[in-house]
């Protein structure tokens, strides 16, 4: 039986979900993004924006040349989160066999399932819109490589099957630099040899491949042809959590870093606590101004789900490993070595008190911004 591999795609997500909060950008050229003169890169540009070739990781500067008119916005990424694993659960509800490949992609394979696959991908895609309002486009067909480039020619807003044994014939107008594995370099030998799209390639002997692809020929003939065999992997278990900052202007300010320290481990600890895990391992990540980027980390006597805990293992790497008046450019946080709740009830007691005092602050943050509780020493030193 040929498999049935869904890909599904949410539509210029991070706008998407900014028309959400701001109706009125609805139809008006904008992106998500930082300032221009701050380093700025467009994270996500709407589709009025992309008629004037705007697009993702262009920097804003160059956005506004191509667009003068486009409105920046500054992005909300644990809004964007929290509607992604909303999304995500909603998928579960048909397939636990789901590999989640980014924060707006994930592939399901729903072989033999009772639905025709274009019904059921039409259901999904409504359901989406309905519940989240937001939108989605679906490819469909016997594997991944295929159910991808599929979701990508339905754009915006479509669902596009491609039948069993179609599809050599769906990829052979595509440009050669659309297929999985063939990068920007290679696409100039490939036209060199007038291979211009990916049905020339499938039509050129193995043998005049080889200097181009070596020992990966026959695999991207098969690619060529439609045919992917990879599995859509199933990773139920979070490995780790982070959070970083990018600065718009490098920092060397021992006080303004120390700060960050303190917000992004506050931030790492919210999350464990949403989510229910204790974290035993706490890795630094820090990048200098040159973009060399260092990572430490330690391991704790006893997991924790507590921000001053964090800060207290992250606060020593940092200082022996920056030093005073050197630029920095990010700072990150993460945990790792998670456990459940459950399996650590002797550690949260010892905490409890702590603990119980950190989610009333999750609750009211959540129910009345960030801002409504903050750190007494963040406010003295932000008012410096």
């Amino acid at each position: 039986m040929p498999r049935t591999i869904f890909h599904l795609d949410l539509d210029a997500f991070f706008c998407a979900v900014e028309e959400l909060y701001t109706p009125a950008l609805r139809g008006k050229p904008f992106a998500v993004g930082g300032k221009p003169d701050e380093r700025g890169v467009v994270a996500s540009a709407s589709y009025p924006a992309r008629n004037f070739g705007v697009h993702s990781a262009m920097p804003t500067a160059q956005a506004l040349r191509l667009c003068p008119r486009l409105i920046i916005v500054p992005g909300r990424h644990n809004v964007y989160g929290d509607y992604s694993r909303k999304v995500m659960d909603l998928l579960r509800q048909y397939t636990e066999t789901l590999e989640q490949i980014s924060v707006d992609e994930a592939f399901l394979d729903l072989t033999g399932f009772a639905h025709e696959p274009k019904t059921l991908a039409l259901e999904i895609q409504r359901r989406i819109h309905a519940e989240l309002k937001l939108p989605a486009s679906i490819g469909v067909a016997t594997s991944k490589l295929v159910a991808k480039m599929a979701s990508g020619r339905a754009k915006p807003n479509g669902v596009l099957v491609i039948e069993a044994g179609e599809e050599a014939r769906f990829l052979a107008p595509m440009g050669v630099g659309e297929l999985w594995g063939i990068g920007k370099v290679t696409v100039p030998r490939l036209e060199a040899m007038d291979i211009r799209t990916i049905g020339d390639l499938q039509k050129t002997n193995p043998n005049n491949l080889r200097p181009v692809f070596g020992r990966f020929t026959e695999q991207t003939l098969s690619h060529a042809h439609g045919q992917d065999s990879s599995p859509v992997e199933v990773d139920r278990e979070t490995k780790s959590i982070s959070e970083e900052r990018t600065f718009a202007k490098d920092i060397a300010d021992r006080q303004a870093l120390r700060n960050v320290l303190l917000r992004l481990s506050d931030e790492v600890a919210a999350r464990l606590r949403k989510h229910g895990y204790f974290a035993r391992t706490i890795q630094l990540k820090l990048r200098w101004h040159d973009f060399k980027t260092v990572t430490r980390q330690t391991t704790l006597n006893q997991p924790t789900q507590l921000g001053e805990e964090i800060f207290a293992a992250v606060e020593p790497l940092w200082l022996a490993t920056w030093k005073r008046g050197e630029k920095v450019r990010l700072l990150g946080v993460g945990a790792s070595s998670l456990g459940e709740g459950a399996q650590l009830s002797m550690f949260e007691d010892a905490q409890q008190p702590k603990l119980t005092l950190a989610k009333t602050i999750d609750q009211l943050r959540e129910q009345y911004g960030d801002a409504i509780v903050t750190r007494a020493s963040l406010k003295r030193n932000d008012k410096r």
